[in-house]
């Protein structure tokens, strides 16, 4: 742990403003292509936030373990500034340019007042860098778990809206998927499915594969696992939308499929589950 009895940096930030300023011209000059991004009103209350914190913490002896309690407030309040950015669409060096460009202001502040004293100053120049990489490289880390937590929220959204149940009649539901079926999207299917013929009481389930590029093996054991789930709630599984190929495919792979019922399209399964239902359904004349 590198201490700070000399006291020399908490005696610059007498000079806050004037460090502000042209921490601010330093911040401006590296994210001048994403100024659209935040307004120099809240770039300059983030800045003076974080100076108000980072102040008393290097009044203390400890100056470049930020494990320690007193550097508690200044990693939070990082952290909070480093998710604001993951989500506004800042990339990790940008968020991380928050903390770097302060060394320059800092620098400049410490040469005027040790300069005389070349050991000194290499001394505060040192443990400032030491100081400032450890921010930086906090920002960074916090960022990165913001953006993989963002990312895993959008894929859990992308996974509902992909697997959507419809209500095509009272007492049938349909699921039409588009696109591959693998084990994590077969889960959502069937915690979507089985939570609305719960909440709509529905007899019948269709499950349309006319978007599935293919079937193989797995698919089709995906697709057997929402069918038996489907039948333990009580509603009969129908499953639409197999064409020529997949069919092909399908005997190729030596697949059954015999205890369940297959049409080719989702409107003769409709017409099928109406008539199960007691429904006559005529042709026009």
């Amino acid at each position: 742990m590198t201490t700070n009895k000399q006291g020399t940096i908490e005696k610059i930030f007498v000079h806050q403003k004037e460090i502000i300023d042209e921490w601010l011209h330093e911040q401006f000059a590296a994210l001048s292509a994403r100024q659209d991004l935040i307004s120099e009103l809240d770039l300059r209350r983030q800045s003076t936030e974080f100076l108000a914190l980072f102040t008393p913490a290097c009044s203390t002896d400890n100056l470049t373990d930020i494990t320690q309690s007193e550097w508690k407030p200044v990693l939070d309040f990082l952290g909070s500034v480093s998710r604001s950015r993951a989500i506004q669409g800042f990339s990790p060096s940008e968020t991380a340019t928050f903390v770097f460009s302060l060394k320059q202001p800092l620098f400049a502040r410490l040469r005027q007042e040790v300069g005389a004293d070349a050991v000194l100053l290499a001394n505060e120049l040192w443990n400032t860098t030491v100081l400032i990489d450890k921010l930086g490289l906090y920002t960074t880390e916090v960022y990165q778990k913001s953006r993989e937590e963002i990312i895993k929220h959008q894929q859990a959204e992308m996974l509902e809206l992909s697997t959507p149940v419809v209500k095509l009649w009272e007492g049938i539901l349909a699921v039409p998927l588009i696109g591959t079926l693998d084990s994590v999207r077969t889960q959502v299917v069937m915690e979507n499915l089985l939570q609305s013929i719960v909440d709509t009481g529905s007899s019948f389930a269709i499950v349309d594969i006319t978007g599935v590029p293919t079937v193989d093996t797995m698919v089709a054991q995906h697709l057997l696992k929402t069918v038996s789930a489907a039948k333990l709630m009580g509603a009969n599984c129908i499953i639409s939308g197999i064409r020529p190929q997949i069919a092909e495919s399908m005997v190729h792979l030596g697949l059954e499929f015999s205890d369940v019922v297959t049409k080719a399209t989702l409107a003769d399964a409709l017409v099928y589950a109406l008539r199960q239902m007691g429904f006559v359904i005529n042709k026009p004349a």
